[in-house]
């Protein structure tokens, strides 16, 4: 069945989250979301890179030949990447030493190549970057719940304002990688709460609804392994 435009944008929120419900994306996710400025810094570049990429390999899917198709994919993407980088050099220099090494890495972020490969790659330019629009989205709301409660809770702060001051003291320990691991699992959990359909367990994805399943070797030889049987 034929999606509408907006189900191919909301499916992004909360329904395909990419980062608590397919879990893509979880380094730059766990190490930017200490604080909620840096959570939507990363959150907005991701999310442009996205729908740049998405909208550029959907107009060339006819055109790069499918041997070569990830490098390709990803030298688009590096593009995009520097643009960024270059732009927040530019006009943000606080936020481009606060994202650090984790602004360049946007090239290998399983999400963009993820769906390239998965969406892009088969899809026409509207579909795609509602698509990518809608991943961003999903991508930026995770990341700055993330950064919000680990800010609020282990500074006191909320895009550097305090908020808790004189009423509770800091938890350190949100700060840290533990209680980043924490959040990051108490909203995989609301999330499949959310997305979960009444009286029916959520879907498992399995190898086919990996982002790479069309590149990968192992699928091919278990779909061989049951030819043969």
């Amino acid at each position: 069945m034929k999606k509408t435009a907006w189900q191919e944008f909301s499916k992004g929120i909360i329904k395909e989250n990419p980062v608590l419900r397919l879990v893509l994306g979880t380094c730059a996710t766990l190490a930017l979301s200490t604080s909620a400025s840096n959570a939507i810094g990363m959150g907005l570049a991701t999310t442009f890179v996205l729908i740049c990429s998405n909208a550029v390999i959907s107009l060339l899917r006819k055109v790069i030949p499918d041997k070569v198709r990830i490098p390709c994919y990803i030298t688009l993407i590096a593009g995009f990447v520097t643009i960024v980088q270059m732009i927040i050099k530019a006009y943000l220099p606080s936020l481009n030493d606060a994202l650090g090494i984790y602004l360049p890495l946007i090239v290998v972020n399983c999400i963009i190549l993820g769906r390239a490969e998965m969406f892009a790659n088969k899809h026409s330019v509207l579909p795609s970057v509602l698509d990518a629009l809608g991943m961003g989205v999903g991508f930026t709301t995770a990341l700055l719940a993330m950064g919000i409660i680990r800010e609020l809770l282990g500074a006191g702060t909320v895009f550097g304002f305090p908020i808790t001051a004189g009423f509770i003291d800091p938890i350190i320990i949100f700060l840290l990688p533990p209680g980043g691991f924490f959040v990051f699992g108490m909203l995989i959990a609301l999330a499949n709460k959310l997305a979960e359909n009444k009286g029916q367990k959520p879907a498992e994805l399995g190898c086919q609804g990996c982002p790479l399943a069309a590149s990968c070797s192992k699928l091919a030889e278990n779909k061989k392994e049951c030819a043969e049987k």
